[in-house]
C-alpha cells in the first residue's frame, strides 16, 4: 500500500529524478511552456507553482531559494521580475496541463505544461510586432514620391 506517499518515481533514482525536475521547471520559467509526457508535467506542476509563490514574496530569501532550485540566473531573473509580477494579484493556479495526445515513436501520452495567461501575452506581443510593422510600412509609404 502506498498510504501517504507522493510524487512520482519516474523510472529514475534519486539523482536522476531531481535532475529532470529541476531541468524541466528551468524550462517551464524560460520558456512559459514546455511538452513532456503527462507523468512528468503532473510531477513537475507543484515545483513550478512553488517557484512562482516564491517569486511573489520577492524577498532576498525567496531569491535565494529560487536560485539554488532553478538552473540559470537569467530564469531566476525572468521568474521574479517579470512572472512573479504578473501572477501577483492571483492566489494559486499559475499553470495549465493540456493533455496533446501520444508520440509518435513510442506511443507515450503527451501533455503541454504551460503558465496560465502566457498565450494572451505571445499575442499581445504579437500584436504590437505586427502593428509596429504596419506602422513603418505607412511612414516609408509616405516618404518614398507616388510612383507614376
Amino acid at each position: 500500500m502506498r498510504h501517504r506517499v507522493d510524487g512520482y518515481k519516474l523510472g529514475r533514482d534519486i539523482s536522476a529524478r531531481r535532475a529532470l525536475l529541476r531541468n524541466l521547471a528551468t524550462s517551464v520559467v524560460e520558456n512559459e511552456r514546455i511538452i513532456t509526457t503527462v507523468t512528468k508535467a503532473k510531477a513537475v506542476r507543484p515545483i513550478v507553482e512553488h517557484m512562482i509563490t516564491l517569486a511573489k514574496q520577492d524577498t532576498l530569501h525567496a531569491r535565494r531559494q529560487a536560485a539554488s532550485y532553478l538552473q540559470t540566473k537569467d530564469s531566476v531573473k525572468k521568474l521574479f521580475d517579470k512572472i512573479g509580477a504578473r501572477f501577483g494579484q492571483r492566489s494559486g493556479g499559475y499553470t495549465r496541463i493540456v493533455k496533446i495526445g501520444p508520440r509518435k515513436g513510442d506511443g507515450a501520452e503527451l501533455a503541454m505544461l504551460e503558465l496560465v495567461g502566457s498565450e494572451l501575452v505571445k499575442r499581445a506581443a504579437e500584436r504590437a510586432k505586427r502593428k509596429e510593422e504596419r506602422l513603418k510600412a505607412m511612414r516609408e509609404g509616405k516618404d518614398e514620391p507616388p510612383a507614376e
